[in-house]
């Protein structure tokens, strides 16, 4: 996600926003007037675990669920005010926080750093990072993604300058198609289409080990925050998360069933995913600020975000539950 154009369509937002039946006050009330939060899902998976796992049992609050496409629409409806909560990668959360939209980060999930990645076809002759001088990279999914990240540290890490390197940007669904007929030489990329991607053959050259953050994260809006009885919700909703994460950490083959349901990817996809991709969750302390403030300074040093974040100033650690 570009932090520049975070906030460019709001036309095209607020269309997203009505079609999913939401407004711009988020969840104040529920039925009766009870407390009412607006959670935010990528792909249904979040609602979907949750429920598996029998985490939403008796609900002393209301809940709505809001799911998106990507993190980019999601975090646009959280500055909207249309939804309280956002699970989404590091960078995106840290991208929207720049671009100024009032959030605050509640928690951190463990995140596989295996899967993010640089990955070539079968067979060709691109064996490292610094083979990538003079060549063209395409990064899913736009220019401030965590795969965009990786590029640009590789090729630091490599001693490539990367105005040596031609960085195209192409959103997953369409450069995996791309990539799968020839048409793209090298893709960084992250999650079911690298692992979809390998699994016929790609090869991978530089995973994000020692260059991503182990973190994605829960942002929550600052509204939300500020009031008492939607944040005690909050709380209580984090550890009803941890719930569901423990079931998918324990149940990996239902959860990867779950994962085939709502996404369609193949069941060899969904089997890898749902073993490295536990969704632990995590307080945002300091061992999830200390990897997050590097990557934010490097990515800052790099001119690839609208201004610096000190990361401890956008979290709230009060939510996470003891």
């Amino acid at each position: 996600m570009d932090g520049s154009h975070l906030l460019s369509d709001r036309r095209t937002l607020l269309a997203g926003i009505a079609a999913l039946g939401l407004t711009a006050c988020g969840g104040k009330s529920g039925k009766d007037g009870r407390t009412k939060l607006v959670l935010g899902d990528q792909v249904h998976l979040l609602q979907a675990k949750a429920e598996a796992a029998k985490a939403l049992d008796d609900l002393p609050y209301d809940i709505e669920w809001a799911n998106f496409v990507g993190a980019a629409p999601l975090l646009e409806a959280l500055n909207a005010g249309a939804v309280d909560t956002a699970p989404a990668g590091d960078l995106p959360v840290v991208l929207a926080a720049a671009a100024g939209a009032p959030l605050k980060i509640i928690a951190g999930t463990i995140f596989s750093m295996r899967d993010i990645g640089i990955i070539v076809p079968k067979g060709s002759p691109i064996r490292t990072v610094a083979d990538l001088a003079g060549k063209r990279v395409i990064v899913s999914s736009a220019r401030g993604s965590i795969s965009h990240y990786l590029l640009l540290e590789a090729l630091r890490e490599a001693k490539v300058d990367k105005s040596k390197v031609d960085i195209g940007f192409m959103l997953p669904n369409d450069a995996a198609a791309a990539f799968a007929a020839g048409r793209i030489d090298i893709w960084a990329t992250f999650g079911t289409y690298q692992i979809a991607a390998e699994l016929n053959g790609a090869r991978l050259i530089r995973d994000g080990e020692g260059i991503n953050s182990p973190y994605a994260l829960i942002a929550a809006s600052q509204a939300v925050l500020d009031d008492p009885r939607r944040r005690a919700a909050l709380r209580d909703i984090l550890a009803r998360f941890q719930k569901a994460a423990l079931w998918g950490k324990d149940h990996p083959d239902d959860y990867a069933a779950l994962i085939v349901q709502h996404t369609k990817v193949d069941p060899r996809v969904a089997a890898i995913m749902a073993r490295r991709q536990r969704g632990l969750l995590v307080p945002p302390d300091a061992a999830v600020i200390t990897p997050l403030q590097r990557v934010v300074d490097r990515f800052h040093a790099e001119s690839e975000l609208p201004r610096h974040i000190d990361v401890s100033s956008i979290v709230d650690a009060g939510v996470f539950p003891a």
